[in-house]
Parts: structure tokens; C-alpha cells; sequence
């Protein structure tokens, strides 16, 4: 019987394995890119960039579309060409000036490996998860150490609070030291996990989507925090919240760390 369940745990891992071999076998077909020390910085640019750009045109549209105000947390909000391109400007600038000469140190020193074989989905999965939950912890305890600090506040922190209404390209308007932390957290979990390359970068396009969400200050149907159950999850409301009162909801996705240490608050309480 024992031999039976091995037989069909082995039948299961490798139709699972199968379900993402095409994809990773056409990824592959780019192998010279990925593997190339440009592609860090530009996978992460295009990505950010793309999954702004779609809040960006609704902001365009919203006084000609006046039903998209009700989605948006603050109405009455627009943010003004004068915010968004200082935002992407720091954005292209820390990629171009910072970004790309670390990239390219790693990359000398260890260069990107590609197997044959694709992860199984189900350790693809788990491996996202348990790297999300990761970053939420590790971020906690680095967003408040750097609020509760008054000089860590003031040199790293302040500059992402610029901006006390969010908006999609306000996700990434932070110091240098701030976006080194949360990548060096990325890489830390990812290498921890000996996460698959493919598993690697679907983590970083999950990762990258949530911010650029959370920041968003648009509230849809279909937004994270309303697909995931029992108030888990936080979402854009529960970070603007944050960027008003400064106080409170200082995990990034997941609202356990806020309940357990008493600084979660409601966005419908405000």
C-alpha cells in the first residue's frame, strides 16, 4: 500500500511538473537575456512601469469617467503630472545609477543558472507563499523600526511619505537605502527557499503587483484584499491608511503582525 501511495505522490509531482514545462521550456528560448546581467534591471522596470500604467490612464479618464471615483479611496484626488514624473524619475534613475552596477557585481560572481526541468506547481506555490509571508515579516519589523526611530524615520523613510495620497508610481518614490532593504529581502528569501528561477521570478511579479496595488488608491471588486478570506490580507485601503495616520497597518499584505502587537486599524474606522 505504502509503495502504491509513493507510486501515485511520484505520478502527481510529475503531471505537475509537466503543467509548467511549455512555459518554462519557451522561457528558456530567451535564455540569453535572462541570463544576462541588463535583464535584472529591465525585467523589474517593464514590470513596475506595466502594472502602473493601467492606474495612470485611470486617473487620466476620471474626470470624463466620474464612475470611477467610486472606486478610488480618495475622489477627489488626482495626482498631478508634477507628482508622477519626479516619481518615475527616482524610479529610472535608481534602476540606471544603482540597481544595475549591483545586478552586475551578483552577476559576476554568480551567474544565473537555468535547469532543464520546470518546479512542480505546487512547490512553485508554496515557495511564493512562504517568500510573501517571509517579506511581510521582514518588512514589519523594518517599517516600524523606521517609524518609531525618529533619525531612521527622517534619513530613509520620510521620502516614501511624501506623497500622503497614494498613487501607483508613488510605490517605488523612496531612498536608495529603502529599495536596497526590500530587494536585499527578496533575494534573502528566494536564496533561502533555493527557490527555480521560474519560481524566482513569479514571486518577484506577485510581489511587484501587490505594492503597485496597495498604492494604487483604487478599491475594485476584484482586489486582492476582497479575493483573500477572513481578513488576511490587508490591501490598498488598509496602506493608505498608514499613509495617513503614519501609526498603524505597518505590515505591507498580511494583517497577523498588526493584530498580534496592536497596530492594525480598520480602514472603515478611520
Amino acid at each position: 500500500m505504502s509503495g502504491r501511495n509513493t507510486s501515485e505522490l511520484h505520478i502527481l509531482c510529475s503531471a505537475s511538473q509537466l503543467f509548467l514545462q511549455p512555459l518554462w521550456d519557451h522561457l528558456r528560448t530567451w535564455e540569453a537575456l535572462i541570463q544576462s546581467p541588463f535583464f535584472p534591471a529591465i525585467f523589474s522596470i517593464i514590470t513596475y512601469v506595466g502594472f502602473c500604467l493601467p492606474f495612470v490612464v485611470l486617473d487620466v479618464l476620471c474626470p470624463w469617467v466620474p464612475a470611477l471615483r467610486r472606486y478610488k479611496i480618495h475622489p477627489d484626488f488626482l495626482p498631478t503630472t508634477r507628482q508622477l514624473l519626479p516619481c518615475l524619475g527616482q524610479t529610472l534613475y535608481q534602476h540606471l545609477i544603482f540597481v544595475f552596477p549591483v545586478t552586475l557585481l551578483h552577476w559576476s560572481r554568480c551567474p544565473t543558472f537555468l535547469p532543464h526541468e520546470a518546479p512542480e506547481l505546487f512547490q512553485l506555490v508554496c515557495h511564493v507563499v512562504f517568500c510573501l509571508l517571509l517579506f511581510d515579516t521582514e518588512f514589519f519589523v523594518w517599517h516600524v523600526l523606521h517609524h518609531k526611530v525618529p533619525w531612521l524615520y527622517r534619513s530613509f523613510h520620510k521620502m516614501h511619505h511624501q506623497n500622503s495620497s497614494s498613487f501607483a508610481l508613488a510605490t517605488q518614490y523612496m531612498s536608495i537605502w529603502e529599495l536596497f532593504s526590500l530587494g536585499f529581502f527578496d533575494m534573502m528569501n528566494v536564496t533561502l527557499l533555493e527557490c527555480h528561477p521560474l519560481t524566482v521570478l513569479v514571486f518577484h511579479v506577485v510581489n511587484m503587483w501587490l505594492s503597485v496595488e496597495d498604492h494604487s488608491g483604487y478599491d475594485f471588486p476584484w482586489s486582492t484584499h476582497r479575493l483573500v478570506p477572513f481578513g488576511w490580507y490587508g490591501g490598498v485601503a488598509h496602506h493608505d491608511l498608514h499613509h495617513s495616520t503614519f501609526n498603524c497597518n505597518f505590515a505591507p499584505y498580511f494583517t497577523h503582525w498588526d493584530k498580534i502587537l496592536g497596530t492594525l486599524r480598520s480602514a472603515h474606522t478611520k
